[in-house]
């Protein structure tokens, strides 16, 4: 029986419903208000939980990167951008106290230590580990340590680095997420042939984090088996922000939950049989 992975009170994994991710990461643009538009919006849309990014500046960027010029609405430099992106405790709790008004799971993509412990304090559904920290060995051994279920995304990554990360998260409470980490990806970069494979080499569930234009690679991502699918998403493609022209929109979103909702139906059970619904038609055209 292949593995599941229990998230809440949702269970992860082959032959079950796909548990859709809507990453709000930063498109929010430091905005608390804006943030719960959009979790608003993946509530309405039928999304299982949401997703945000949280990082500690001064540990995740050298002084040199946060002195670079950058202008932003933020401000002139690298640094302002970086800082003003960023949630405190204040804004955590909000989206916490928020979420569980309406029922929504969330959690984050921590980027170092710090920040594991910083989203600890909060009732976080999950951890998630993003691909440009897949070769983190200090992350990982502390993600893991919180024994919550793990979703690790591995774009930009090798077979021989993932076999690596795997190894230390072990995989009995593992998510693994197909990712290219292009934004926005080509459709010739996409690979979704690479998810049974996936499947297959590290034995747990797989989903798929994705980064395209367009809603189709997201539904054809779950008739490849994924259990999972992850999408950025934002109030408007035209709004600042460096993840914005790669998200979702609202109306996108609706229609890729309702696509991959409607998978399993489309799939059926592979057993050919004459339909009920044939057989007047059958009588009416068949004449031999």
């Amino acid at each position: 029986m292949s593995k599941t992975v229990k998230i809440k009170n949702i269970t992860v994994g082959d032959n079950k419903p796909c548990f859709i991710v809507a990453e709000i990461g930063i498109n929010h643009n430091g905005d608390i208000e804006i943030a719960k538009k959009l979790i608003n919006v993946a509530h309405f849309c039928g999304c299982n939980a949401v997703k945000f990014q949280k990082r500690t500046v001064d540990k995740v960027y050298t002084q040199e990167e946060l002195k670079m010029p950058r202008q932003s609405i933020f401000g002139s430099t690298n640094g302002d951008l970086k800082r003003g992106l960023e949630f405190g405790y204040k804004e955590y709790k909000e989206i916490d106290k928020y979420c569980k008004s309406i029922g929504m799971l969330w959690f984050a993509s921590c980027w170092d230590i710090e920040s594991v412990d910083f989203i600890e304090q909060f009732d976080i559904c999950a951890h998630k580990i993003s691909s440009a920290c897949l070769t983190d060995t200090e992350l990982l051994k502390k993600v893991k340590n919180t024994q919550k279920p793990i979703l690790l995304s591995t774009g930009m990554s090798t077979l021989e680095e993932i076999d690596k990360a795997v190894e230390i998260l072990g995989n009995d409470n593992l998510i693994l997420y197909h990712c290219t980490s292009t934004y926005p990806t080509e459709n010739k970069e996409i690979n979704l042939s690479l998810i049974p494979k996936l499947k297959e080499r590290y034995n747990c569930p797989v989903g798929f984090s994705g980064h395209e234009r367009g809603i189709f690679p997201s539904s054809a991502a779950v008739v490849m088996g994924a259990c999972s699918v992850e999408r950025h998403i934002t109030l408007d493609r035209t709004m600042w922000g460096s993840d914005q022209a790669a998200s979702l929109e609202p109306e996108g979103l609706r229609k890729m939950v309702r696509d991959i909702r409607n998978v399993p139906d489309i799939l059926g059970n592979g057993i050919k049989i004459v339909y009920e619904s044939e057989i007047p038609i059958r009588q009416k055209l068949r004449r031999k």
